[in-house]
């Protein structure tokens, strides 16, 4: 639980992905489109990896990847960033935040 707040409170946008996973691959494409800077922090390649998805889950997360926080808050995963995208409501959140 730790990291997962170290580095969402010390990162603009933060992705928690799989390698493997073609909805984080989605994600972090839609995140590129929006010239979005994000920490993309695959939990596959971490020896942690178990413990911070039961911290995602724990946090509310309906999936534990991937898991979008902005501004340290936790936005959500596949549903819910697509349906702000849709909505027109992702772009402003990303206001403020470091574009690349």
């Amino acid at each position: 639980m730790d990291k997962v707040k170290r580095l969402t409170s010390e990162n603009g946008v933060v992705i928690f992905t799989k390698s493997s996973c073609c909805l984080c691959y989605a994600v972090n494409i839609l995140f590129q489109e929006l010239r979005a800077n994000p920490l993309v922090y695959e939990i596959d390649h971490d020896p942690e990896g178990r413990e911070i998805e039961k911290a995602l889950l724990k946090l509310g997360c309906n999936a534990p990847v991937p898991a979008v926080f902005i501004a340290g808050k936790l936005i959500g995963s596949t549903n819910e960033i697509m349906s702000l995208h849709l909505r027109g409501s992702l772009t402003p959140m990303l206001k403020g935040q470091p574009l690349s």
